[in-house]
């Protein structure tokens, strides 16, 4: 069985990452802190939290021995850290100054790889902390990345959807194109190295946006070079999936995902085990502690909550999952996730991807022929759901109306509005201005932005084609008059 221990409430915007050491726990997020905590007992550390980021910390990894923290912000820098003081010890400048989305140290911590939103790989040295090699995908963002057990080779994968296999030189060995449609959101070695002597094969699990989970096998030899052979795919989530993790032996399998579900499989045999749900928004972190039966998962409700495997307490026999051969996966769902705006603004397509958010999939067809918006979801009651949209089941319209009221309450009950925050800093803004790509941004980290001679866009990557900032009068006084109500 698995039994929650404690909840770590502790950061003041959405988690992104969680890691272990042999004794530690570091959690990392918008907020731009990182947070260090024995497992002993999960108290934090006197030096927590760390707070050398300008802007939002997407992911953090520790060295082998525990030594050094690596975290990554949208800053364009990863930042080491000694986990004996809490000290700085390097900054490391991404090639290009883009947002650094991903790091990850090398099993024995002689390098350490970052990737950024424009799509450049920087490969690190890491004793003497100077640039080894860099490459690039271009047109897509870095997201995930995870060394093999040896430590030779690594695989980073994409919002484009493909995951690539890179050696130490930096030269591409295979790519898999497709291996998520609508992107891949995170990815990672088993611990264990197989293989007979001539061929060497290691085990890749990857999730993303299609709602998948897939095991990869993938081979080496001198002979045949690399390939990647899709093992298992796991459909244990509702919705796409952020964030995968094995255990320390390779046994277990644990993922976070939109659905706000974490599932914890058997790995070797595609066996769904547990499905906890004690999570109120998005799983975007997991990670197994190497050295003891703990998991740890962050989510957008700002928590992590930490959970203990226990063998053989539940008599549980787990869940058979379907395995599909490469000719037959599902198309997986077309729709783009809605838009960071008031409901009251959401399109079409935002409502349909909410209805499969909420477990409504059925509901699409009907919703997309009647052109329900924003403003159509709000106004819903039980006479046009049964008149006009013909929905016939008293328990289906009761669901629907009940989520309309969660997304009616949502803005109260998670705090600020989140279009009044800035994308950049996640702070309220004072100062809104519409820069060239349409977002608005709080003028200040705006500027910043700019200054550093990153032209591009915070949001989409796209080059900014002016750097003129328009005054977002209308955003001003809504923030205004939403901070006067809730003094």
């Amino acid at each position: 069985m698995v039994s929650l221990v404690c909840t770590l409430q502790h950061h003041r915007d959405d988690v992104n990452w969680c890691t272990f050491s042999a004794s530690l726990l570091a959690t990392c997020s918008g907020d731009k802190t990182i947070r260090v905590y024995n497992t002993k007992d999960f108290s934090e550390l006197p030096f927590s939290p760390l707070s050398g980021h300008g802007y939002g910390v997407h992911c953090c990894c520790f060295s082998a021995c525990g030594q050094f923290l690596a975290s990554c912000s949208t800053d364009a820098t990863t930042v080491i850290w000694a986990m004996d003081t809490g000290d700085i010890e390097g900054v490391l400048e991404h090639p290009g100054r883009s947002p650094v989305r991903v790091c990850a140290f090398s099993p024995n911590s002689s390098h350490l790889v970052s990737g950024a939103s424009d799509g450049t790989l920087a490969l690190w040295d890491f004793p003497t902390k100077t640039l080894s090699s860099s490459s690039a995908v271009p047109d897509t963002t870095m997201v995930a990345c995870s060394f093999t057990p040896c430590g030779q080779l690594f695989v980073t994968g994409s919002t484009y959807g493909d995951l690539r296999l890179w050696d130490l030189t930096m030269r591409q060995l295979y790519a898999e194109k497709n291996a998520h449609d609508l992107g891949v959101t995170c990815c990672s070695f088993a611990p264990g190295i197989l293989g007979d002597g001539q061929v060497v094969q290691f085990q890749l699990a990857s999730c993303g946006q299609d709602s998948q989970l897939k095991i990869w096998i993938i081979s080496k030899s001198n002979v045949e070079g690399c390939k990647m052979r899709l093992q298992h795919t796991l459909l244990g989530q509702s919705a796409p999936v952020l964030s995968c993790a094995y255990s320390s032996d390779g046994q277990l399998l644990v993922s976070g995902s939109v659905d706000k579900t974490v599932t914890v499989y058997d790995a070797k045999n595609a066996l769904l085990l547990y499905t906890l749900n004690q999570h109120d928004r998005y799983v975007t972190a997991c990670a197994f502690s190497p050295t003891s039966p703990l998991i740890a998962t962050g989510s957008m409700d700002k928590t992590v909550n930490i959970w203990k495997v226990e063998d053989g307490g539940s008599g549980h026999e787990g869940k058979l999952l379907p395995v599909l051969s490469c000719s037959h996966f599902p198309q997986g769902r077309t729709l783009a996730g809605h838009s960071k705006l008031l409901v009251g603004d959401w399109s079409e397509g935002d409502v349909l991807t909410w209805l499969v958010e909420e477990g409504l999939e059925d509901l699409v067809d009907t919703f997309k022929a009647n052109n329900i918006d924003g403003t159509e979801l709000l106004n819903l009651n039980k006479d046009t759901l049964a008149s006009e949209l013909g929905i016939d089941s008293v328990g289906l319209r009761g669901k629907v109306l009940r989520k309309v009221e969660e997304l009616k309450g949502a803005s109260v009950c998670s705090g600020v509005p989140d279009e009044f925050l800035c994308p950049i800093t996640r702070e309220l803004m004072r100062d809104p201005v519409i820069a060239a790509d349409g977002y608005s941004y709080e003028r200040e980290a705006i500027e910043s932005w700019i200054n550093t001679k990153n032209r591009s866009s915070p949001m989409t990557n796209l080059p900014l084609q002016t750097t003129l900032l328009t005054p977002n009068r209308t955003l001003k006084m809504a923030i205004g008059r939403w901070a006067t109500s809730h003094r």
